[in-house]
Parts: structure tokens; sequence; C-alpha cells
């Protein structure tokens, strides 16, 4: 009995969140679509977010409409369950919002300025106001809540 409890306890752990060190892998750069998600490099994310380097002490967001931004790893089961749901989302709210998604694999520095140690997590970005971070695989109408009371 205490197995299958330890066992189930293990389990939900891992469903819910992906946690641990972060592997190398390369694969190549997706192209932005219209009505998608959106990958962000570091590049991109001080032009787009926020330009941390230049003004480190103050969240000043660069972008024109609020946005969410997923990070995540390709190896994340959770994170893989939560794909799809962010391109339906990108897709309803195309001309409301940004849904970006950062590699922690590959962006690791990105990774480390928002503490992250488990993922999935999200960001959520308001026009004006501090972001909010969410952790775990939300399902679709958690998210939807989200986007129409925080961010729109």
């Amino acid at each position: 009995m205490k197995r299958f409890v330890l066992y189930s306890l293990l389990t939900g752990v891992i469903v819910c969140s992906c946690g641990g060190a972060v592997s190398q892998s390369k694969s190549p750069v997706q192209k932005e679509k219209r009505g998608s998600t959106i990958p962000l490099t570091k590049a991109d994310f001080l032009t787009r977010i926020i330009d941390y380097q230049t003004n480190p002490d103050e969240w000043i967001y660069l972008g024109d409409k609020p946005a969410v931004i997923d990070f995540y790893a390709d190896w994340c089961a959770p994170c893989r369950m939560l794909a799809p749901i962010l391109e339906e989302l990108a897709a309803e709210y195309e001309d409301l919002i940004y849904i970006y998604k950062v590699d922690t694999e590959k962006e690791k520095e990105l990774a480390a300025l928002f503490g992250i140690t488990s993922i999935p997590l999200l960001l959520f970005i308001p026009m004006e106001g501090e972001p909010q971070m969410a952790r775990g695989a939300l399902p679709k109408a958690t998210l939807k809540e989200a986007i129409e009371d925080f961010l729109l």
C-alpha cells in the first residue's frame, strides 16, 4: 500500500511539472507564422520583451500587445501536453496577444534570469504592470481565464 501511494505521488509530480537538469540538444530554428506560437531567442527577448541588459533594475515591456511566454523543454512531457493548447490559444487570440516559447535548453541565460527550476512555466505579461508566473501544465479553460482577466 505504501508503495502504491508513493508511486501515485511521484507520478503526480512528474505529470504536473518537469524539473532538474537541463540537457543540450540541437534542433532547427522555427519560423514565425501568424496565429502560432513564436519561438524566442535571447536576442529576440531583448528586442521584443525587455532589454534587461540596458535596464536591469526596471521592468519595461517592449511589446505592442500583451504576451504569454512558455518556458519549456522538448524532453518535458507536461510541456509537450501544453504545446497544442498554446497553439490553439495563439490562433484564437492572434490579434490580441502574443504567445512566445523559450526553449530552456537553448536559452539557459533566460531560464536563469527568471530562476526557472521546473517547467512548464508560463509568464503572463500585461501591457502595464508587473508580469505574473504560473507553473505547470494548466488546462485550456484556466489559461483562457488568465488571458481574459489579467491580460485583456
